[in-house]
């Protein structure tokens, strides 16, 4: 089987192992070397061709690139040439690693460009992510020890990838050793490049804030490689973890239920994604470092029987040293931060608080904060995150609203819907503008907040009912 390189080809596939295409009449032979098996991937710039190197008697698998048609006079034209070529003496000058596919040729044939380069047996992160689901942090750790030292290596020798992302990180069939591929937008560092300020490349989703101004750094791939793994760690897109409003990343509380981070491997994370240059790190080694277990330092020995000065503490020893929990447990079981309800409670902020505590309970049934909770869901509810979300309320409330004190309301009024609505000032039937039904401030009843606005369906006894029984199945299990 040959696939024709032809791009005007309507017919490609060809049978057989001829010598030009049947549909078409082009040469199917690249350099009268590589056959191309088949297309397995399409970028901004060109294609990418599984071939098989014919020229040696094993005919061992190779990757071929070509680049797309274009107007080599114009400035878009230019700027693929450019990077095309770029890749090419970056594979050449970087490819000795192993962990760095080797460049094998680099030439033009019938006005086209091709560039033939290593075959890597595996799948990229990206692929592993959808089949296999989220990594673990032993996972994290394997691959930031693994490819960082491949990121030192690229960086010691003035040149910087620029499009680390889970789609340019393959993993070896053979050895589960990470490969850096796809070096088609990496730059080369000199005095002047790191002040210029040129055309931003990159992967949007994946860029370091200096990137939108054309800008690269070390400290680029070092950002890049830590939204990986939030991406990696989460499941969730990057754009979805960073919090635009305060400008922050909110990754931790988007980890699936039951994983946990070490603080240290978090801190590590929150290093290496920082906005400003200063505060995040360096180089890959600096980083590689603050990976490695903390060990306690040997007492040193001082003359005339005096002690030694107690070792210095480095910042990393002192943000990981034992914390003990609140009595509000802001960060649950399962993840969720509910430090920003809590401070909304605080200021009394009722209305800011109840759909915040809307979005929280979708979210810890279906990881997505939109949408409304059916009375079946309820009973997916951690036990201890709606207790937590219910301590919160009462706390602040001075056990004025609360789930525990709807609960005793409705169980005090033997389980009647009507009259339970009446003592909390609640409509029966579910209101099109909870706005204008529900009072936000201290002078409500008892009981009147949270409100039910996060209950979807017209059976809204029925969420009353699932609530109170999560609440008791909670209390059997103390």
């Amino acid at each position: 089987m040959s696939h024709c390189i032809n791009p005007y080809c309507t017919q490609p596939r060809n049978p057989g192992d001829g010598d030009f295409c049947t549909n078409c009449g082009t040469k199917l032979l690249l350099r009268d070397r590589y056959r191309v098996l088949k297309p397995i991937g399409q970028g901004g710039f060109g294609k990418t061709y599984l071939a098989v190197d014919e020229d040696l008697p094993s005919k061992p698998h190779c990757v071929v690139k070509q680049l797309h048609p274009f107007d080599r006079d114009s400035p878009i034209g230019k700027k693929m040439l450019e990077l095309f070529d770029r890749e090419a003496v970056s594979l050449d000058n970087l490819g000795q690693h192993p962990q760095i596919p080797t460049l094998l040729a680099h030439f033009e044939q019938d006005n086209q460009l091709y560039l033939v380069q290593e075959w890597i047996d595996g799948e990229t992160l990206a692929d592993e992510l959808k089949e296999k689901g989220t990594f673990s942090e032993v996972q994290i750790r394997q691959l930031l020890e693994n490819l960082l030292p491949v990121l030192q290596y690229v960086h010691e020798r003035q040149a910087i990838h620029r499009d680390v992302k889970p789609q340019n990180i393959m993993r070896r069939r053979d050895s589960n050793e990470f490969v850096l591929i796809d070096f088609g937008v990496a730059k080369v560092v000199t005095e002047t490049a790191l002040l210029q300020t040129g055309t931003a490349i990159g992967s949007p989703e994946y860029m370091a804030p200096e990137q939108m101004r054309g800008q690269a750094f070390p400290a680029t791939d070092i950002y890049c490689l830590g939204v990986t793994c939030l991406r990696l760690l989460t499941g969730m897109l990057p754009m979805e973890l960073y919090d635009i409003v305060r400008g922050c990343w909110r990754w931790r509380q988007f980890l699936p239920n039951g994983v946990r981070i070490s603080p240290q491997l978090g801190l590590v994370l929150d290093k290496a994604i920082e906005t400003p240059l200063e505060r995040r790190y360096r180089s890959a080694k600096a980083m590689l470092q603050d990976l490695q277990p903390l060990q306690p330092k040997p007492v040193k020995s001082h003359p005339k029987g005096k002690l030694a000065p107690p070792p210095k503490r480095s910042i990393l020893d002192t943000l990981l040293r034992p914390v003990p929990k609140t009595p509000d447990r802001l960060i649950s079981e399962v993840g969720v931060d509910y430090t920003e309800l809590r401070d909304l409670l605080v200021k009394r902020k009722w209305k800011d608080s109840d759909r915040l505590t809307h979005k929280l309970l979708c979210f810890l049934v279906r990881r997505s904060t939109a949408g409304y909770l059916a009375y079946r869901e309820i009973a997916k509810l951690p036990c201890e995150d709606l207790q937590t979300i219910d301590r919160l309320w009462v706390k602040y409330s001075n056990r004025k609203f609360g789930f525990s004190v709807q609960r005793q309301i409705y169980e005090g009024v033997d389980r009647d819907y009507p009259e339970f609505c009446d003592r909390v000032g609640w409509p029966v039937a579910k209101s099109r503008s909870p706005s204008q039904t529900f009072k936000f401030n201290l002078r409500a009843p008892v009981g009147h907040l949270p409100s039910r606005t996060w209950a979807g369906g017209l059976e809204l006894w029925r969420h009353m009912a699932a609530l109170s029984d999560k609440f008791a199945e909670y209390e059997e299990n103390l």
